[in-house]
């Protein structure tokens, strides 16, 4: 095909993008010549061949049309391209830019897990006039409270009831985890008097040695607790469950990171330890499906429920879930009210990811956020007569004593954190967790990256992190002239939702009176649309979705 005039004579023209690589050619054979008849160090053609070699490689290559067009050159933008993030992260982001943790966040926990001091001065870098921002309301008549060790029961019609601290550490698996990551995090837990999660990869020999309470997470691979066809084996899960530093069992039916979505564990880092763990064979794939085998209906999950607390001896026995569709949540709750069977606790956990690597999608777009998801369990129980005998836990993003008060305030009973405590353990939010590269052999199965994180030191950090912590809360609680976290309410938080108007949350949120679903007056669009027609006896969706799913004349 000919081409034009004018654009022939351009290419008779030498083009500068490939003036590096002409340039490192030429570098080369002169000073080649001068150190075979100069004094002159054999460096220097090195250095230009080295560079003249990539330069060929570019132009002969067809993967990256933009190394073709600039040889060498494009090299630079490629190093700049993947050090951006760590750019960003240290030199532009500001102190209070959240994404995903600030370099404020990440700070107090540092400073907090390191027992320094974590004051600040000349005044809040937040912009209180902002939308959004938020704080608590203090009191004319503080208390003085003796300690900041704060307990919450859970399971109190059990035989074997819990009473757990209000700040714990959430589902984080040993082949998530290193060794040495489990190792420090069960050691604090141990040390400080709280519980530890273990994740859905079951209880590990990291988890055992310490001896700190565990909560025992039961996922839908059933791992440590399976059959070699991946079913649920109830010899299994009693021989694990009846073990003294196993205090809860949590059957995880979704999780913040990727709700709705199975994983999967590749055999090749499926090793001896991790399969010792996971019940499973050492070399081959470790798949989580999407959804459970043990039940498939809401009447069919709760007495699954009962059937774990009969098998652990009666310790308290709950469920995780991120919220989604709110009929199934409902579906839950109408099995409980039609069959009486009901879970010892339901832990919330928020849209706002955690340390499970997903897509983009999952991470950014699916899954409610915990706020309005705690508000919806919440209120639920509340409207049913329910809350009384379930204790509610919740996660997302929380690393301070007012992020653990807010929570409450919306009615959890206690919290969790994952990424609070992983930067406790020296994180640096690298966002490596899913590469096995971890820098700070946190998220790692690598041994020679992993073996570095000194247990001793920071199991100690562990421990300073959650007293510091809870003695923040204490202070916080003593301004606000409260005894407990379990009577923070609504009225204690305010948010700005304009430049000329503030709410407390208790204007802003809807907060059901008890019973007040059952009488039907909820005056709520989410309860008015969904409730009714929910049936505790499927996770089907109501027929009027059905029939909208068929058309797109809505």
């Amino acid at each position: 095909m000919r081409q034009p005039e004018d654009s022939m004579e351009k290419t008779k023209t030498f083009p500068l993008r490939y003036s590096a690589y002409a340039l490192s050619i030429i570098g080369f054979f002169v000073s080649f010549g001068l150190v075979m008849f100069a004094d002159v160090s054999l460096a220097f053609p090195l250095i230009f061949g080295a560079f003249a070699a990539l330069g060929t490689y570019d132009l002969l290559q067809r993967r990256h049309t933009v190394s073709r067009n600039y040889p060498i050159l494009a090299n630079f933008r490629y190093l700049l391209e993947s050090v951006g993030p760590e750019i960003r992260q240290y030199f532009i982001q500001s102190d209070t830019e959240e994404r995903p943790f600030s370099r404020e966040q990440r700070t107090i926990v540092y400073q907090r897990a390191k027992n320094v001091l974590d004051k600040r001065p000349f005044g809040s870098q937040l912009g209180m006039y902002d939308e959004g921002f938020e704080w608590m309301n203090h009191s004319l008549a503080p208390t003085r409270l003796d300690s900041s060790d704060f307990r919450i029961l859970i399971g109190r019609n059990c035989d074997k009831p819990y009473n757990a601290s209000v700040f714990n550490i959430s589902a984080m698996s040993f082949g998530s985890l290193s060794a040495n990551a489990i190792l420090s995090l069960n050691t604090g837990a141990r040390m400080g008097g709280f519980y530890h999660d273990t994740g859905e990869g079951s209880i590990s020999r990291y988890h055992r040695q310490p001896g700190g309470d565990l909560v025992w997470e039961i996922g839908s691979g059933y791992f440590g607790c399976r059959h070699k066809d991946g079913s649920f084996n109830e010899d299994m899960f009693r021989q694990n469950a009846t073990i003294e530093q196993v205090k809860m069992i949590e059957l995880k039916l979704s999780q913040g990171a990727k709700p709705g979505h199975g994983g999967i564990l590749p055999g090749a880092k499926v090793t001896p330890e991790i399969a010792e763990a996971r019940g499973v064979s050492v070399g081959e794939d470790c798949v989580s499906p999407a959804s459970h085998s043990a039940f498939s209906t809401p009447i069919e999950m709760l007495e699954f429920i009962d059937r774990l607390r009969e098998l652990s001896g009666g310790k308290p026995v709950g469920f995780k879930l991120a919220i989604g569709h709110p009929w199934e949540w409902f579906a839950i709750v109408k099995a409980m009210l039609e069959t009486g069977r009901k879970p010892d606790f339901i832990v919330v956990d928020g849209g706002e990811g955690g340390t499970g690597a997903a897509p983009l999608e999952f991470i950014n777009r699916l899954g409610m956020p915990m706020t309005e998801a705690l508000l919806l369990v919440h209120n639920t129980l509340v409207g049913t007569h329910l809350r009384e005998d379930i204790a509610i836990g919740a996660a997302g993003k929380i690393t301070s004593a007012f992020n653990i008060a807010r929570t409450l305030a919306l009615g959890a009973d206690w919290c969790n954190a994952a990424r609070g405590y992983m930067f406790s353990l020296g994180c640096i939010q690298a966002l490596s967790c899913h590469t096995g590269r971890c820098p700070s052999g946190v998220a790692t199965q690598d041994p020679r990256r992993g073996n570095k994180l000194d247990v001793e030191l920071k199991s100690r950090r562990v421990y300073n992190y959650h007293k510091n912590t809870l003695d923040a809360l204490q202070n916080l609680l003593e301004a606000s002239g409260l005894k407990h976290p379990s009577e923070l309410g609504p009225e204690h938080v305010v948010r700005r939702v304009s430049k000329t108007e503030v709410h407390s949350y208790m204007d802003l949120f809807p907060f059901l009176e008890p019973g007040a679903l059952l009488e039907g007056k909820t005056d709520l669009t989410v309860f008015d649309k969904y409730w009714e027609s929910a049936r505790a006896d499927t996770f089907e969706p109501p027929e009027f979705i059905l029939k909208l799913r068929e058309t797109k004349l809505r």
